[in-house]
Parts: C-alpha cells; structure tokens; sequence
C-alpha cells in the first residue's frame, strides 16, 4: 500500500518543493498535494516516476508510518540562518537514523542513556550543569580526547549529516528516552567538537524546552555556548594550564592544541573567566578573522569519527550483509547510509554472493 507520509519524508529529505516534485513527475503541484494529503493514492507508474524523481526505491513509498523528529522537539544550532526547507532535509534525514537505529537495535544490546536532566524548572548555570555532568561522567577536569567516542559511550545515538543539509552545523532530539545528535562532517573537525557539546547542553539543559522556533535569538543558544565552552575547556584547567600572558593569535596555538578546539572559541572562554581583557578578545579575534582563521585555521587535528558505527559496519561485513541488504530491510537508501554513518558504511560492499554467517555478539552496551 502506498504510504503518503513516506512521500512526503522523500520530498523533504530532497528540499524539494511539491512544484518541483510536480514537474519531475509530470503532473500538478495540486496532485501531489492530494498524494501527500492521503485524499488519492498514485498509480504504480506514478509511483515509478515519485521514486525516480527522488532517488528513492519504489519499495520506500509502501510500508508503516515513519518516525520523524519534529520542528517542536529538535534544536538546531544557529537556527537563525536555517530556512525551513533546510530544517525539513534535516529532520527527514533523521527518520533515516531512525530507521537504521531500530533495525540495529534488534540484533545488537543497546544500554540505557547515562544522561541527567538540568531542565524542569532547576534553574541551574550552564557552567555549573558541565561541571556536574563532568563529574556524573568521572572525567574530572581533564581534556576530552573524543566527543563523539565520550557521547557514544554514554547511550547518545550519534549520526552525521548529509552534504546537502551542510548548511546545518548540528541538531539534536530526544525521541522518548533516547537522545540523538546529528553532527555535520563538513565543517572542521574543532567546530564539530564543540557542536557536539553545544548540542549536549540542550539534551540536557533543553529536553523540556519549547519547538525549533523558539530558539532563535533566545537565551537558550548562548546557554548551550556556556555549556560547551565549560564542558570542553574547565576553568579549573585553564587557570592551571594557561600561565603565560596571550598577547597574539600564535600564542593560542599550543592551548589550542591541548583542548582540541578552535583557537576562535578558546579566545572567548579566556575572555569568559577573565583571562584576557575585553580589548584583547577583540583585537584576537580581528587578527584570526584577517587571518582567514575563522574558516580554516592552523594546526587542525583529526576528525573524530563514530566507534560504535566502526564496529557495528565491521561486523556486518564479517556477516556478509552488503548495503543492498540493508537497504532493503531498513527502507533506507545506501547512499543515506553512507551520509548518516561517517562514510563508514563504505566498509560494505554494495551487492553480495547471497551467504550471510550468523551474527557475533557484539555488545554495543560495552563500548568505552
């Protein structure tokens, strides 16, 4: 049976508008509307071109409901500058990671999120909630070596996004009692650090927060900057560690270096706990932006990657299980699995000879 909402999840995935579906397809935007809409269903051919037009397999538009994240539950990161065709791309991106997730879960253990809740009326200082956290997580005041290995570790589900919703630096969902992060692997790899952290800070501080919208220009965003400049770079260690006085962009480097995040984001946590003046965070960050620093800057490290997805791709193609197998039994599309996964799905080969081994047990619960 052909499912209208799953067209309208290919729609969205593609920024597509329903005028630009219509004139792929060859019919009116007031046809795809009603297809949308449940008020007609579309011939077999119709249905032919719908998964032509795109790029997704004919079998996609028949099934159940798919879950979606929402404009009302997610948070996007500089929401401001996101159009809503963008925020739909992402979210649609997001019941993809739904659907592979599930799929995961039912052959893999999955533990519980070890995650605590700030919100509810608690009132407590962004700064203050990544201390604690920090302290729930027993990683003192020590540099974070991975975000994504740390989150992952901790029952947060951890996707990466797709080079047309580029546009997004990150977003995050509670979906129930499982938190979800989408990070943009196409921005550095401090920027996605620190998106990470910023989009913890919701999870945390936000879950009870209001819809997308509201997060625009509001307290909200600069709480969860506090969070992910405390969380990354305790004042404690900073006090400890940065002992000489900053006086260039140079000097911000070996720091830099220590905590793994952008020279940019460092110069504001320093001005934040009044390590540097005012006068000097500005004239840091005119030189860094000069510099063309604020875009691609020096002495860049490596891009943290998913070690839960590593495992799970390596053992799915000791299995013999190929992108086409996953493809057909999650709905997904391989070449979304690829985007959701780090590239890591590339581990697959996309058909195979047919013979699947039993699975091993990997325990997802026991990644550290």
């Amino acid at each position: 049976m052909f499912n209208p909402q799953r067209l309208s999840i290919a729609r969205e995935r593609r920024a597509m508008s329903k005028k630009g579906v219509a004139e792929k397809v060859g019919v009116t935007p007031n046809t795809i509307h009603r297809y949308e809409a449940g008020e007609i269903a579309p011939s077999d051919e119709s249905v032919e071109r719908l998964a032509a037009a795109l790029d997704f397999p004919v079998s996609f538009f028949c099934g159940a409901d798919i879950d979606q994240p929402r404009r009302d539950n997610a948070s996007f990161r500089g929401l401001a500058s996101k159009s809503a065709r963008i925020m739909d791309a992402a979210l649609a991106s997001g019941a993809m990671a739904y659907l592979f997730d599930d799929w995961v879960s039912q052959k893999y253990g999955r533990g519980e999120p070890d995650l605590p809740d700030f919100g509810q009326g608690q009132n407590i200082a962004p700064a203050t909630a990544a201390k604690l956290l920090r302290q729930q997580w027993r990683l003192g005041d020590k540099p974070i070596e991975n975000m994504v290995h740390l989150l992952e570790a901790k029952g947060i589900r951890v996707f990466s996004l797709a080079e047309n919703t580029k546009d997004v630096d990150a977003f995050s969902v509670w979906r129930d009692d499982t938190p979800y992060i989408f990070l943009n692997r196409f921005k550095s790899a401090e920027r996605s650090r620190f998106d990470a952290a910023h989009e913890l800070a919701h999870l945390c501080l936000h879950k009870h927060g209001g819809s997308a919208a509201e997060f625009k220009n509001s307290p909200i965003e600069k709480e969860a900057q506090a969070f992910a400049g405390a969380f990354l770079m305790p004042e404690s260690d900073l006090r400890a560690v940065v002992t000489s006085t900053i006086y260039s962009v140079e000097d911000l480097l070996p720091y830099k270096k220590r905590w793994r995040v952008a020279a940019v984001a460092l110069a504001y946590r320093l001005l934040e706990i009044q390590l540097i003046p005012e006068s000097r965070s500005n004239s840091l960050y005119v030189e860094m932006s000069r510099r063309g620093w604020l875009k691609n800057e020096p002495h860049g490290i490596a891009r943290e990657q998913s070690h839960i997805w590593q495992q799970v791709m390596d053992d799915l193609r000791q299995q013999g299980v190929t992108k086409a197998d996953i493809a057909r039994e999650t709905g997904v599309p391989a070449p979304e699995l690829e985007a959701l996964l780090f590239g890591l799905a590339n581990m697959l080969t996309i058909e195979g000879s047919g013979e699947r081994t039993a699975p091993r047990k990997v325990d997802l619960r026991l990644v550290k």
